[in-house]
């Protein structure tokens, strides 16, 4: 299974969507909350080079946020992403 790693805040509505995408995939992911580390923030920004949540990534790389999430899976592309390891 894929390395997911999911930067969030505890207010953001497409986190929590994109969070239940994975969850009906029964991806594993790990969240880490941007809103209670100013770090993760910082870590989230120069990695994705975005300031918005989410940003997803997907065995180190950078997928984008929910409704880039949405359209690999609509485009058949997230399965495959997910199965990668």
């Amino acid at each position: 299974m894929a390395n997911i790693e999911l930067y969030s805040t505890g207010i953001c509505p497409y986190c929590v969507m994109a969070k239940q995408l994975l969850q009906r995939k029964n991806a594993d992911y790990t969240e880490i909350r941007i809103d209670l580390d100013t770090e993760k923030r910082d870590e989230m920004i120069a990695r994705s080079k975005q300031r918005t949540v989410p940003q997803i990534f997907i065995n180190g790389d950078s997928i984008g946020g929910y409704t880039d999430l949405v359209a690999l899976d609509r485009n058949k592309q997230l399965d495959s992403l997910l199965a990668a390891s």
